[in-house]
């Protein structure tokens, strides 16, 4: 499970705002909102939880789970993406 700081970190990877999420995911700007607040993505359905996955990861990002260090983000090397 992913948590509300891992999909606003993977927004500011990418550069996206809240309502470029909602509409790459086919979700509402509530319902990002809701799921990157302090409940986070918990109370989603699990659908709502796929599709913002889904459209982060098309975007480039890498979910990292809990392991030890704590959940996180990354971006995936990707051809021709400069990095720094």
């Amino acid at each position: 499970m992913i948590v509300g700081a891992q999909i606003r970190g993977a927004r500011g990877l990418i550069g996206w705002s809240q309502g470029r999420l909602a509409e790459a995911a086919g979700l509402s700007l509530p319902t990002i909102k809701r799921m990157e607040g302090s409940i986070g993505p918990g109370r989603s359905s699990a659908e709502n939880v796929a599709a913002v996955v889904m459209a982060l990861e098309r975007a480039g990002v890498t979910f990292i789970s809990a392991n030890g260090d704590g959940p996180g983000v990354r971006l995936r090397k990707m051809k021709g993406r400069k990095s720094g």
